[in-house]
């Protein structure tokens, strides 16, 4: 598998869990406020491999949690993968196997490259973000975690790509 990082500068990062309530919304807001704050021009969104949240905000604890840290997910509303959506962005990062698995699965082979792991780009020993809807409180902080550092990672790698 290539390092779709380092074959292209992406302009355009889809970020993808199973709902879209949790751990994708968390993504989409992080990437987006690493990439303004280092001076990328970054296009992200989220969507999930199911669509049984359509339309729905994100879960109230995931947007409490990102609240505290600065982070606004107000503005983001569930939705289900596309097919445009392969065709349509750079780099797509799945959450955790099964995501990625559920991708592979509807994803043209021609677009297969751009499919990737979030955590893939991480430091830490985790290889998925886990998922918080049935934990504690303690999940969602656990998220944020993750995805804050692997998304200064995944920023920092695009930057240098330019």
């Amino acid at each position: 598998m290539s390092d779709f990082l380092h074959d292209t500068k992406p302009a355009r990062v889809l970020v993808v869990c199973m709902g879209n309530i949790c751990r994708s919304p968390t993504m989409e807001a992080v990437l987006k406020h690493t990439a303004t704050h280092q001076g990328l021009n970054l296009e992200v969104d989220s969507a999930g491999t199911i669509a049984y949240h359509q339309g729905n905000p994100p879960d109230r604890r995931s947007a409490a949690a990102a609240h505290k840290r600065g982070y606004n997910l107000s503005s983001i509303r569930a939705r289900q993968v596309q097919p445009q959506d392969f065709e349509y962005f750079d780099l797509i990062l799945c959450a955790d196997e099964q995501n990625l698995t559920d991708l592979h699965a509807k994803c043209p082979e021609q677009y297969q490259h751009k499919l990737a792991l979030f955590l893939r780009y991480g430091e830490q020993p985790h290889d998925e973000v886990p998922d918080p809807y049935y934990g504690g409180g303690d999940g969602f902080e656990l998220v944020l975690d993750l995805v804050e550092q692997a998304s200064n990672n995944i920023i920092t790698k695009l930057s240098k790509l330019g």
